[in-house]
């Protein structure tokens, strides 16, 4: 097998795999050379830069759907707000659609209702989700992408049907109505955190947590465990 020429750095590749192997010293290892730098301190500074990067086009991705909807939002503009060039999103995320299914990862992490004393569930219910939507800021713009956009809408239809549908359908009294509930109390749910977070009507935002489950809670309650409308 013919040998290869070092290159212009003054190394062969089997000196460039050998100083990429942990354990192994490459051409600059060798005596008289300077020393080479850990391969760990390389391999874990990479990760570190990627994560950054993806973090950063993430923040401004779920922002400037927020702002503008996913029709106007702009992979370059997007790009602009996180201080990169538009080729970065496009190699992480390949197109805009796959961005935003990115951006738009929720977990509601909905609580068991079946470990919770059943007169108490409708309480627990709306102070889970309170909580959710002043702690979570990509609920509140998927929120906002959702009332005006297709592919907003349908994403928060498929977190509803994933993630809490199954947890009320367990405390629900009347199995073949755990569907029709589920989107009832999504009019509590979600009606209530459109007037507060989005539309930040003034009676809404002024209320208490307390005062919104003592509002609220009853109506969940009901349709969550009522035998009957």
């Amino acid at each position: 097998m013919a040998e290869h020429a070092p290159s212009a750095a003054g190394s062969a590749p089997e000196d460039a795999l050998a100083a990429a192997l942990p354990g192994t010293s490459g051409a600059s290892g060798r005596a008289g050379g300077p020393a080479a730098p850990a391969a760990g301190a390389a391999q874990t500074a990479r990760p570190r830069r990627s994560d950054a990067t993806r973090a950063a086009i993430l923040a401004a991705a779920r922002d400037r759907f927020a702002a503008d909807g996913y029709e106007r939002a702009t992979i370059r503009a997007i790009a602009g707000d996180a201080g990169i060039d538009p080729s970065m999103v496009m190699r992480y995320y390949g197109n805009k659609a796959g961005l935003f299914a990115a951006a738009s990862t929720i977990e509601v992490n909905a609580p068991d209702l079946t470990h919770v004393p059943r007169e108490e569930a409708g309480a627990r219910l709306v102070r889970h989700f309170l909580e959710r939507w002043e702690h979570d800021e990509t609920l509140t713009g998927m929120m906002r992408v959702g009332v005006t956009n297709e592919a907003g809408a349908e994403r928060m239809r498929g977190v509803f049907a994933e993630q809490i549908n199954p947890v009320l359908a367990a405390v629900c009294p009347v199995p073949e109505e755990a569907q029709a509930r589920a989107g009832l109390i999504a009019s509590q749910i979600l009606g209530m955190a459109l007037c507060r977070y989005v539309l930040h009507l003034p009676p809404t935002v002024d209320l208490g947590h307390d005062e919104l489950v003592a509002w609220l809670a009853p109506t969940v309650q009901r349709y969550l465990t009522a035998e009957h409308p």
